[in-house]
């Protein structure tokens, strides 16, 4: 272990005594053979966190320990229904209320990233910031044009706190992966690389603006959620500047309440944005603490969520998303024989799984969650039941995943502090029955093969090209055939089936290509397309098996 890293575990368990949470020391495997420093650390006896409840203890050692420890009490803080009321309390306070850095150096930021004074930047600049986050802070300010905007500026020494902190990570992944039996399944060196990427994208603000102005084409014109727009010509690699939203923090319940605002509406509406920024646009904010939510209530009975910080977003693999629609599916129509064969086939349990057990088993932990509300439903008692189904079939973790059972996590958090009525499973099932429909479609269907199109032409122009350089390998003796010896007869006939297979993949290819402008085109006879295409695929299968290397007997 790097000497830096053995230091920064130290800060650790002196932060977590200092403030009184010996308990967590004690607690921790890893920390065991530290154990003895405990008792000769001055902090121990002295410097206590005395005076404060176990809830700020908890919150001023995160906030000392640094951003990677912030957020993951802002992950926290989502769960109240996992944790007791005070400290559910003081980890809200992590999602938009860290201790700001110096308004001057924020200026002098500022005007670093554009290399000009402020005043000539903005008609006005707030010092004080609006808000302080683990990873950047917020200032009001108000451009030339008269237009508000919010300047978001990154933290000073960012990377190089981030960069320590992930090779602690790093380093504890090491030891888990070599010294606990259950990091074949958990892979926490594969967890910590993802967070890497993850952690480290965040520290780009130009990359954050991105990720807005997409999310804002995916929603534009929603009466469900606004995106506000990114000022690109004043962003930089540390700072950002966006229209400036208001609107009430989705956690002031009280507010929102004394507006008079549909909360069953609003909590439908969660789930819908999530589920269509997973599915439909497979691009989704995987940052959803209640400090980075707003609600708009110029109409209280249709209200509408704004969101900021896009620093974190989340995508799919299209393989990903398919077994994840359809497992969502299948359990919502208690098909478990379907969620079991699923999680086989997508080699998220190992290949030799009996079905059969693992579909009594997922019925076992389910079944008894449907037609619930939320705020009849344990998902802590649901959770640790799924995860020792989990261990008992051997199913590993996928850490591509992770961003989305973060998010998820929130959703569901924020879904039982609006409206602990809702019925999570009816409001999501017609969104994925949709998508899935959508998607097996013909209309998608040609849609996809449609944008495949220029590929596919430029892999067919190669084709020729590639046959002719075998041809003239073999005529030259330089291919490599699977027999001891070949005379010029055989080799004047397997020149020949070379030809007739170009032949057959060429006219295989023109029909193909033929049949998809015809269907694409919309043109009468649509039948003739078709045919076209079965016709192409016939000569293309013949090809296929006559270019397979013959089986040596």
């Amino acid at each position: 272990m790097r000497l830096r890293v053995a230091v920064r575990l130290l800060q650790i368990q002196r932060a977590l005594v200092r403030h009184d949470l010996d308990d967590f020391v004690r607690a921790t495997h890893l920390y065991r053979p530290f154990r003895f420093l405990m008792y000769l650390s001055p902090w121990t006896w002295f410097q206590r966190s005395l005076g404060v409840t176990r809830g700020e203890r908890l919150r001023l050692a995160l906030e000392e320990l640094g951003p990677i420890f912030v957020k993951f009490g802002q992950a926290l803080s989502t769960r109240r229904d996992l944790l007791p009321v005070d400290i559910a309390d003081e980890l809200a306070k992590l999602q938009d209320r860290v201790p700001p850095f110096d308004s001057r150096l924020a200026v002098a930021i500022v005007e670093a990233a554009f290399g000009r004074p402020l005043n000539d930047i903005f008609a006005s600049f707030e010092n004080a910031p609006l808000a302080a986050a683990s990873i950047a802070q917020v200032h009001a300010a108000t451009l030339k044009n008269s237009e508000e905007v919010v300047v978001k500026i990154l933290r000073p020494g960012m990377h190089a706190i981030i960069e320590r902190d992930l090779e602690v990570l790093e380093a504890l992944a090491g030891l888990a992966d070599a010294y606990w039996e259950e990091s074949r399944r958990l892979r926490p060196i594969e967890v910590v690389h993802e967070y890497r990427k993850t952690i480290l994208d965040e520290l780009d603000l130009l990359r954050e603006a991105g990720n807005a102005a997409q999310l804002k084409r995916n929603f534009a014109g929603s009466r469900q959620l606004y995106v506000p727009a990114v000022h690109w010509d004043y962003c930089r690699v540390n700072v950002m500047v966006m229209e400036r939203i208001h609107g009430i923090i989705v956690s002031q319940i009280d507010e929102l309440k004394a507006r008079g605002t549909d909360f069953a509406k609003l909590a439908q509406n969660g789930v819908e944005i999530f589920f269509t920024q997973v599915f439909r646009f497979n691009f989704f904010h995987a940052d959803m603490h209640p400090g980075n939510i707003f609600v708009q209530v110029d109409d209280p009975k249709n209200p509408r969520y704004a969101a900021v910080d896009f620093g974190i977003v989340g995508t799919l693999q299209p393989r990903d998303q398919h077994y994840l629609a359809e497992n969502f599916m299948a359990f919502f129509e208690r098909d478990y024989r379907r969620v079991a064969a699923l999680h086989v086939e997508s080699g998220w349990v190992p290949r030799g799984t009996r079905i059969d057990e693992l579909e009594s088993a997922v019925r076992t932990v389910c079944e008894p969650i449907f037609n619930k509300p939320l705020k009849d439903i344990s998902f802590a008692q649901v959770l640790l039941r799924l995860f020792e189904t989990a261990r008992r079939f051997d199913m590993q973790v996928q850490p591509q995943l992770i961003l989305l059972q973060k998010t998820l996590l929130n959703i569901e958090g924020l879904g039982r502090m609006l409206y602990p009525e809702l019925d999570l499973w009816k409001t999501a099932q017609p969104i994925l029955r949709a998508w899935l429909r959508d998607r097996m479609s013909p209309r998608s269907v040609l849609r996809s093969i449609r944008s495949q199109l220029p590929d596919s032409l430029e892999a067919l122009k190669q084709v020729p090209g590639i046959l002719q350089t075998l041809v003239r390998e073999a005529a030259d003796g330089r291919l490599r055939l699977p027999v001891e010896s070949i005379g010029l007869e055989q080799l004047r006939t397997g020149i020949e089936r070379a030809n007739a297979r170009r032949d057959a993949a060429l006219v295989g290819g023109v029909l193909w290509l033929s049949g998809l402008v015809w269907l694409a085109a919309g043109l009468p006879w649509r039948w003739l397309g078709w045919l076209q295409m079965v016709v192409a695929l016939m000569l293309l299968m013949m090809w296929w098996r006559a270019a397979r290397p013959a089986v040596r007997r």
